[in-house]
């Protein structure tokens, strides 16, 4: 049996849609803290079952049966996400999990300037300790972030970052395939994996591409890191939000975004979306 956390969200929702293609709907079962919100897996037959990282004590039943188990990273924005995945990571060994399956990110590393990186590595240390089996898929940056990290452009002609360096773009949808795949794998891929698009453009050149698929000239501008804050300030972008994106562009100007492998690729059985992709989809 395979269960899958997060599933009402749009990437562990993909995963468990590709499954049901190869799989029976009592092979699978998702978790949510609101069960109500996975009325359409119910409504194929999926068993739904109740658990939130933040109450442990819902977590042994709703994990207990997991030949595998997809976790998905939390995303509440007041939580402790690594105490949060430690939570579930207990539960999951405690009822005999077979597997665990995190999802990760390309760069998880303590010394991170973007924080999720070193809350992943900090989970995937929790997963090295728990004596379960576990892969870490370390997923690129996704693509469909470009319509905000690279700013207003199709209006301004101009992509403004506070410092350039490269990114992996991956889209989203190749990285839930992929999982699947790995899934459906069963066990295959241990440890860490990284899924990533074939190359990590920088900004300047996503600048050109954006000039080819908009047919208009863009540029990249890099400013100083004040002057880009007071520029995200005068747009009404809050403070906190600000530094967390500035630790995202002072991370892909260290390299932790740069690198690309080719394993994305070679799950799908063809080649990944890319950052040209996610340039010309509507916004």
């Amino acid at each position: 049996m395979i269960i899958i956390t997060g599933a009402t969200g749009a990437l562990n929702g993909a995963t468990a849609d590709h499954l049901l293609q190869h799989l029976s709907p009592s092979e699978l079962v998702v978790v949510t803290r609101d069960v109500s919100r996975a009325a359409r897996f119910a409504a194929l037959g999926v068993e739904v079952r109740q658990g939130d990282y933040a109450d442990p004590g819902s977590l042994p039943a709703a994990y207990d049966g997991a030949d595998q188990l997809l976790l998905v990273s939390s995303s509440d924005p007041a939580g402790d996400h690594v105490a949060l995945h430690r939570n579930a990571i207990e539960a999951a060994a405690s009822v005999g999990v077979g597997r665990i399956l995190y999802t990760s990110h390309q760069g998880a590393a303590p010394d991170n300037p973007f924080l999720p990186g070193a809350t992943h590595f900090a989970t995937e240390q929790l997963l090295a300790d728990c004596g379960v089996a576990w892969t870490s898929l370390r997923n690129g940056f996704y693509a469909h972030s470009l319509q905000w990290l690279a700013g207003p452009w199709r209006e301004t002609g101009v992509i403004a970052v506070p410092g350039d360096g490269p990114v992996s773009w991956t889209a989203r949808e190749d990285a839930a395939e992929a999982a699947a795949a790995i899934l459906l794998s069963d066990g295959a891929h241990d440890g860490a994996v990284t899924l990533t698009a074939p190359a990590a453009p920088t900004f300047a050149e996503l600048a050109d591409t954006a000039s080819e698929v908009s047919g208009r000239t863009v540029t990249c501008r890099v400013l100083g890191e004040d002057e880009w804050l007071a520029a995200q300030a005068e747009a009404g972008v809050p403070e906190q939000m600000a530094g967390f994106v500035l630790g995202f562009h002072r991370a892909a100007r260290a390299g932790f975004f740069a690198g690309t492998d080719p394993l994305l690729g070679e799950l799908l059985g063809r080649a990944p979306r890319t950052a040209r992709d996610a340039l010309a989809a509507p916004a």
